[in-house]
């Protein structure tokens, strides 16, 4: 695992003794603000370089979730030269692509925009950033791909809308690759805990054992933390920094508000006020009981086909995450997925919250919330949770109502059900779909400790990290 670096931290010490384990926690806390964030992602472009064939790695995901600093961090610290080009800033640097697109030209043409521009064969990364800006470079990856002189890396925020404008998408010759803002393990990190400490947690998780008391209370406090902070870089650093949720919220609307300003500039304007509408409907959905996206509360009456583009628009976007009903609960769960039933959840748990207000956030972190509010906040976690992990986000939920379970994995060519509780509710539907024999575990995620019933296994909601 990649380690981030800390300059000139200096550390206080809060030691604790776990309950008759003998294991002792020693959470470090920086008194300074200089340090930076560790990040899964950096070892994903470590193995790219070292795996790659004639192709460029592209870089998917929602804006402001640190593609850009992570992968600037990566050429800085492999190759001993790095070029990035961004075509928002430097939209001038458009014009290397213009004309013809051999590796030959466009690389000439580079030197002309940018003269000190420096080419070592096998140890050049450039960085072609906010790609979705000029259409043409992401056609040119396949001849820069092919000529594979140079390592080349694209990135983009809203690259799922903008394919259409691209002359030729350069199939076989880039690698698709999807990040996310933090997921909690790395929100874990980003407070001091380290991996031996993480790796102590994963073994009860293994094991199935009950937690130590002090050890469950303090991961609850800080899983309460991620929900109203959640991963996007810029909100974790000034939550670290300043310990301030007021501050966290005025960046989550900064971020929102970037949000907004990507729907008014890339959405036609037919399309502009009904995406936005979608995407603010989605606390008011998962605050009720609904079991699936419901039009009419986006817009009264309102259709399906008046707005199935929206929700096209905002999932390309990676603004929000889909998660389809199936007709039965059977492997594969792709073969049976009802493309018109789906829940809609953030693709952010901390931007969720924010769309709530500033008081949510004093509920959550007081654990005082109640009602269906806290039921689709706590979905709406696991959800975030499952998909950082890479899991496609099913469920199941018959015609009549009679059986309902959040979420359904694919593993080992079988079906796991995962049923959340914010609490420590029954669970009808879970114990109902366990009897059957094809599916050979499933497991509970609530507020409370570790335990196993049979072919169920009851975790705490943190531990969705290790599913």
């Amino acid at each position: 695992m990649h380690v981030s670096f800390a300059f000139g931290i200096k550390y206080d010490t809060l030691t604790v003794k776990a309950d008759g384990s003998g294991e002792r926690w020693q959470l470090e806390r920086p008194y300074t603000e200089d340090f930076m964030l560790k990040r899964k992602f950096y070892d994903r472009l470590v193995t790219w370089k070292n795996t790659k064939k004639q192709s460029c790695l592209l870089v998917k995901g929602a804006r402001q979730i640190g593609k850009t600093f992570i992968i600037d961090l990566f050429g800085q610290e492999n190759y001993k030269s790095y070029v990035c080009i961004n075509f928002v800033e430097r939209p001038q640097a458009k014009d290397i692509f213009d004309g013809e697109l051999t590796a030959e030209e466009i690389y000439k043409r580079m030197t002309l925009v940018f003269p000190s521009i420096k080419f070592i064969i096998g140890d050049t990364l450039i960085f072609l950033d906010e790609i979705q800006e000029c259409p043409n470079a992401r056609a040119a990856l396949k001849f820069l791909a092919i000529d594979d002189r140079y390592d080349v890396i694209a990135s983009g925020s809203l690259l799922g809308i903008s394919y259409r404008e691209v002359p030729s998408i350069p199939v076989g010759y880039e690698k698709q690759v999807e990040m996310h803002s933090l997921d909690f393990e790395e929100y874990l990190w980003a407070v001091n805990y380290g991996d031996d400490k993480i790796a102590i947690l994963k073994q009860y998780f293994e094991k199935k054992e009950k937690i130590p008391a002090v050890i469950h209370e303090t991961m609850l406090k800080h899983l309460r933390e991620y929900i109203v902070v959640g991963g996007m870089p810029a909100v974790v650093n000034t939550f670290v920094e300043q310990k301030h949720f007021g501050l966290v919220q005025e960046e989550q609307q900064k971020i929102l508000v970037s949000y907004f300003d990507d729907i008014s500039k890339y959405a036609s304007n037919t399309e502009k006020p009904k995406v936005k509408n979608c995407y603010l409907s989605v606390p008011r959905q998962l605050a009720k009981e609904n079991k699936k996206f419901q039009f009419s509360i986006v817009e009264k009456k309102a259709t399906a086909r008046k707005y199935e583009n929206s929700i096209e628009w905002l999932r390309d976007a990676n603004f929000v995450m889909l998660c389809h009903n199936v007709s039965t609960p059977s492997f594969p769960l792709s073969a049976y997925e009802k493309e018109e039933q789906y829940k809609l959840y953030l693709s952010d748990i901390g931007l969720l919250v924010s769309l709530y207000g500033f008081d949510m956030k004093k509920a959550i972190i007081d654990d005082t919330l109640s009602g269906n509010a806290k039921g689709g906040i706590y979905e709406n976690l696991i959800a975030d949770m499952l998909r950082k992990k890479g899991y496609p986000l099913y469920y199941y939920r018959t015609e009549n109502g009679s059986m309902e379970v959040e979420f359904l994995l694919s593993k080992d060519a079988s079906v796991v059900p995962v049923e959340v509780k914010a609490g420590n509710g029954s669970t009808a539907s879970l114990n109902s779909l366990l009897k059957r024999e094809e599916i050979p575990y499933g497991y509970k995620l609530i507020a409370g400790n570790a335990g196993v019933n049979d072919k169920k296994t009851v975790l705490p909601l943190y531990m969705a990290m290790f599913l």
